[in-house]
């Protein structure tokens, strides 16, 4: 089926499909944005791109355009596992720079990475300051 005819069918009825206030959000694994529009839809387009957290780095997932017929072969997962600049361009290379799979996810992707990096780094606890003054020393 085209992707066409597989968006019309599933973009206002799916397990996927969150509604709230008004918007429409989809909790596919290959949908970027989070929004529910034919562009970052991971069902309906051959080619979709996932960007998940790893246990350590970042998880890069495409769909293989020519193997719809056989989803377990159709996945390529890549975990990247680097620094942020470094995790940020391979993200990039493999969406849209090296082999041109989806150019217009570019941006999207290394958002979504980045905010996983992000999210992963440990949070730093800052010091309480000593408190100085006449009024400290009296209580």
């Amino acid at each position: 089926m085209s992707s066409e005819l597989v968006w019309a069918i599933i973009k206002n009825n799916n397990s996927f499909l969150v509604k709230r206030q008004g918007v429409q959000f989809s909790s596919e694994p290959s949908n970027l944005m989070n929004v529910n529009t034919f562009k970052y839809s991971g069902l309906a387009n051959y080619k979709s791109v996932g960007v998940n957290a790893a246990a350590r780095g970042v998880r890069v997932t495409l769909n293989k355009a020519g193997k719809q017929q056989n989803p377990i072969k159709a996945k390529n997962a890549v975990v990247i596992a680097k620094t942020r600049r470094q995790t940020s361009k391979s993200v990039a290379n493999l969406v849209a720079r090296a082999t041109k799979y989806r150019p217009d996810l570019r941006a999207a992707a290394v958002a979504r990475a980045s905010a996983i990096i992000s999210s992963q780094q440990p949070v730093k606890v800052q010091a309480k300051r000593e408190a100085k003054g006449p009024r400290a020393q009296k209580a």
